[in-house]
């Protein structure tokens, strides 16, 4: 898996913000990968009417909500995401990208997002005729993801995120609709959990993952689950990351990725890079003291897991 990164991501000007551009600017070490932009494939997704809302946001650098900032540079920055998204899908790569997506709605901006990146590339791939994986273990719900693919069943949408959390729901009954029961699986996960609560939680519901038998797996990775991330209140540390990447390559030949969250700039690298190293079978790169949650995190947790258990075991076999 190779680190697909170019410039034009740091046109994206937010200013004083969590989602700033300083987020990838200690990858400007990276050599920069050629791309196209990903405008084409817009309309996969989101409404013409939208496109333009947020191309005249970009052009007056307007905001779209409260928290999701616009710039000259947005738009175009927003559709080059887009664009390496879909490039690492066809290549199994690591889209290193801002702004993130998986907040974005078809008709409306959310969550520093514009568009869905995520999405959009899982859209062109099930129209293609697979069977896509989404593994979203950003901290936070991807909603506008859920929302989606919510009554698909050839999606299947997995997100591991704090509960309670923007964007406040995301709950173990969200399992889905019509056709698409059963293929949502939302895992809550209290505030406190750390390494061992975060992988248990992985290896509980990969069993559901590996029998939907996907054809190829679209990660959104976002990294705010992290210690010191400044947004959430949970305890990974960069070793989940290396541990999640490294699960993954052994259970699916098939793995892409696009970065989500992640605003705690001095370990956003150490995870991209543990991550991308468990993905490629290579030494972790860097290391930290594994987290251990508390009794009462356990206890909060361990209720979540059963009650999830029980309502997608009428789907799947545990």
């Amino acid at each position: 898996m190779r680190i697909i990164y170019n410039k034009v991501f740091l046109e994206h000007h937010t200013g004083m913000h969590p989602e700033s551009r300083k987020r990838l600017e200690l990858f400007n070490d990276l050599p920069e990968v050629g791309l196209e932009s990903g405008i084409e494939y817009l309309r996969l997704i989101h409404s013409k009417d939208y496109v333009r809302q947020v191309q005249d946001a970009s052009r007056l650098s307007a905001h779209l909500n409260q928290d999701t900032i616009t710039s000259p540079g947005s738009f175009e920055a927003a559709c080059y995401a887009v664009g390496a998204t879909i490039l690492a899908a066809e290549e199994g790569g690591f889209a290193l990208v801002r702004p993130p997506g998986h907040h974005a709605y078809p008709h409306k901006a959310s969550g520093f997002c514009l568009f869905n990146s995520v999405a959009i590339a899982t859209e062109k791939l099930a129209r293609e005729g697979r069977r896509v994986l989404i593994f979203d273990f950003d901290g936070h719900l991807g909603d506008g993801t859920c929302e989606i693919f919510y009554d698909n069943d050839r999606v299947m949408y997995w997100s591991l995120h704090q509960y309670p959390a923007f964007p406040g729901h995301g709950f173990v009954d969200e399992i889905g609709m019509g056709k698409g029961k059963g293929f949502t699986v939302n895992v809550p996960l209290p505030p406190g959990c750390g390494d061992d609560i975060f992988m248990d939680a992985i290896k509980n519901f990969l069993p559901v993952a590996e029998q939907f038998q996907p054809d190829i797996v679209a990660v959104s990775a976002g990294f705010d689950a992290h210690l010191y991330d400044p947004l959430l209140d949970m305890k990974t540390t960069v070793g989940t990351y290396y541990q999640i990447g490294s699960l993954l390559r052994e259970r699916f030949p098939r793995i892409f990725a696009t970065l989500e969250g992640g605003y705690n700039i001095d370990v956003l690298r150490r995870c991209v890079y543990n991550f991308v190293a468990g993905i490629n079978g290579a030494p972790a790169p860097f290391t930290e003291e594994p987290t251990v949650s508390g009794m009462r995190v356990w206890e909060t947790y361990d209720m979540y897991l059963h009650t999830a258990v029980g309502l997608l075991s009428k789907y799947w076999k545990f």
